[in-house]
């Protein structure tokens, strides 16, 4: 990574369906959101139940602010380098997380786009779903939904990635989601793919 500084941008994402969480990579500098995750995270339950037009009480926000504060704190651990997207149709869902990062490219395109999509994944429990997907801001990559049986259980688990190399930056950019509820990952589809057509990467 050393030389590389290309980062994601997420200026032209439509922000209505996403609570939105940079990366908590840098600890000794963090961005605002992690200077204090539960201050901020009671601040985005506020808005969220205000632009859907409700009045909720205060234990409504109390809860929703906490669920955000597990999502983030869950999915974007210490040191993580990734944006964080939680999907949510109205503010009593359960959101659903989306993780995008961008890393220096390398290996072969297609080999590395296959790789970083899990393309071939052994343990799909059926041939994952392969397409080419063409973003306007990052060029044609892969998309690729999949399934995968849970250890330990008889439930499957539904996967969606994309990847693209811009070689414009030097750059691999993945997108992925995965959630046991099937129809869950169905109803943000179409959230999903609008924001894998709207992330940018630009260079500081």
């Amino acid at each position: 990574m050393n030389g590389f500084f290309a980062v994601l941008d997420i200026e032209h994402i439509n922000l209505d369906p996403w609570t939105v969480l940079p990366p908590r990579s840098d600890e000794e500098s963090p961005f605002e959101a992690w200077v204090d995750i539960a201050a901020w995270c009671r601040e985005e339950a506020e808005d969220l139940w205000e632009e859907h037009g409700l009045a909720p009480d205060s234990h409504s926000v109390e809860l929703l602010g906490g669920t955000l504060q597990r999502c983030a704190e869950a999915f974007s651990p210490p040191g993580s380098d990734h944006w964080l997207f939680l999907h949510h149709s109205t503010p009593s869902d359960l959101p659903l997380p989306v993780c995008a990062v961008i890393g220096q490219a390398s290996g072969p395109r297609e080999e590395t786009l296959r790789a970083l999509t899990l393309a071939d994944d052994p343990q799909a429990v059926e041939p994952p779903v392969v397409k080419r997907f063409r973003s306007e801001h990052l060029g044609e990559g892969l998309s690729v939904f999949r399934y995968v049986a849970e250890d330990g259980s008889a439930r499957l688990r539904a996967c969606v990635r994309y990847a693209w190399r811009v070689e414009e930056y030097a750059a691999d950019v993945v997108i992925w989601t995965a959630s046991d509820d099937t129809a869950r990952i169905l109803r943000a589809a179409e959230d999903i793919e609008e924001l894998a057509r709207s992330l940018t990467i630009f260079d500081p």
